[in-house]
């Protein structure tokens, strides 16, 4: 069941034009509507196999590869793709029962390491599993410990083009040869989530937590529908919890007014927050306008279903004790986003050399981690810089920095704290 609420400040000026509004969307046992759950589970594991994997990286990954063959629920079904400079269906899609179980470990043991690097070949045959399955809950875990073959960039464009919607997919990173940004662009484009496995005795751990996070989705294909008035026009929609996810170039037309933007499965006890800023036409004081209506549609068989509604207001006035307050919540989210900037901003900078521009950058970064309360950013932070006063963002940047701490900030930057009750 799915409740939605807004939190906003609805008080503008004269001349006034940006409202801004959280939409918190929450599912537990008790809600407001009742979206029609899915028992269809579709858990498709993707491991690069290349030359570079090979040693202590090949032998984690296989064993954690068992262990996630084990632990599925055999009313699930999955399949295995192994990846080098071609995709090899190891395991075609089958259903999670002991004796198809018991086959794919033994070929999973098999697995060797070889060859380049083509992550669109291992998308394109994963996608051609998935969809056999298009009624099913499908998640993916592509694991992988070098970069993309140059050559690749276009194919890997079209490949995600052609998954969109179809499945969700979580990138891990093994080591520290592999790049950030790109397999940040891969789950950005699929719904997943992004992390660094600093090393191969934790590939079984990870594997296992994002298991049990799939197989605890209920509910599959969630948009997030937002109407909005004649004229008016939507700055952006970001995800801001429990991670910043810009999803404001994914919006899909439905009519002139509407908009919906893909938010994947949902699981039960989820809660994700929203951020929505839209440009509407100048009201006179006095006014009341309707700016938006938020509301989560599920698509079964063809046939849409409304799950819940919110709706965002706008109001002018010349009360100035009401038009210069800011909503605490959009308060808090924005400068999440601010911090996860600045962050990416200085070690940009950082790794160009421009000592004083990394410095600058990281030091508001440790500022709004201090301000926000967000203390796991601040100890990763703590990592790249010494702190000298928090509050105030004075830092000097360290000399020498492990990559994988440099490489844990960057992946992890976009991760929030909920803001305080």
């Amino acid at each position: 069941m799915f409740n939605a609420e807004v939190f906003q400040n609805p008080y503008l000026p004269q001349g006034a034009t940006e409202v801004n509004a959280i939409m918190t969307i929450t599912t537990s046992g008790e809600g407001v509507t009742i979206a029609t759950p899915t028992n269809l589970r579709l858990f498709g594991i993707i491991c690069d196999i290349s030359g570079s994997m090979g040693g202590a990286k090949i032998l984690a990954a296989k064993d954690a590869i068992v262990k996630i063959i084990e632990l599925l629920p055999t009313d699930a079904a999955f399949f295995v793709v192994t990846g080098s400079s071609r995709a090899k269906l190891l395991v075609p899609l089958v259903n999670a029962v002991p004796e198809n179980k018991l086959r794919a470990i033994s070929q999973v043991k098999e697995i060797s390491a070889n060859g380049g690097t083509l992550m669109s070949t291992w998308l394109h045959t994963a996608l051609s599993e998935f969809n056999k399955m298009p009624q099913a809950i499908c998640q993916a875990l592509l694991l992988t410990d070098g970069q993309n073959d140059l050559s690749d960039e276009q194919d890997l464009i079209t490949v995600l083009d052609a998954s969109e919607g179809k499945f969700q997919c979580d990138c891990r990173g093994v080591g520290t040869d592999w790049r950030v940004s790109e397999l940040q662009k891969i789950a950005a484009r699929l719904l997943g989530t992004t992390d660094i496995i600093p090393s191969p005795d934790r590939i079984a751990e990870d594997f296992q937590e994002i298991l049990t996070k799939a197989m605890g989705k209920t509910v599959s294909d969630v948009s997030l529908r937002l109407w909005t008035p004649m004229g008016a026009k939507v700055l952006f929609c970001k995800q801001v919890s429990p991670e910043i996810v810009d999803v404001t170039s994914r919006a899909k037309v439905v009519s002139e007014r509407i908009v919906e933007y893909p938010t994947g499965a949902w699981g039960s006890n989820e809660s994700r927050d929203y951020h929505f800023c839209i440009q509407i036409n100048a009201g006179n004081i006095g006014d009341e306008m309707l700016a938006g209506r938020a509301s989560l549609i599920t698509q079964t068989n063809g046939q849409e279903t409304k799950i819940t509604e919110a709706k965002i207001l706008a109001t002018w006035t010349e009360d100035e004790a009401r038009t210069a307050k800011i909503d605490r919540r959009v308060a808090h989210y924005t400068g999440q986003a601010e911090l996860a900037q600045s962050i990416q901003e200085g070690l940009e900078a950082r790794a160009q050399g421009n000592i004083d521009v990394a410095t600058v950058k990281l030091g508001k970064a440790v500022k709004l981690a201090h301000e926000s309360g967000n203390e796991a950013t601040a100890k990763l932070l703590r990592s790249v810089v010494d702190v000298e006063d928090a509050a105030a963002g004075t830092v000097r940047i360290k000399r020498t920095v492990a990559k994988e701490d440099e490489m844990m900030l960057e992946t992890r930057s976009t991760k929030t704290a909920r803001i305080p009750k």
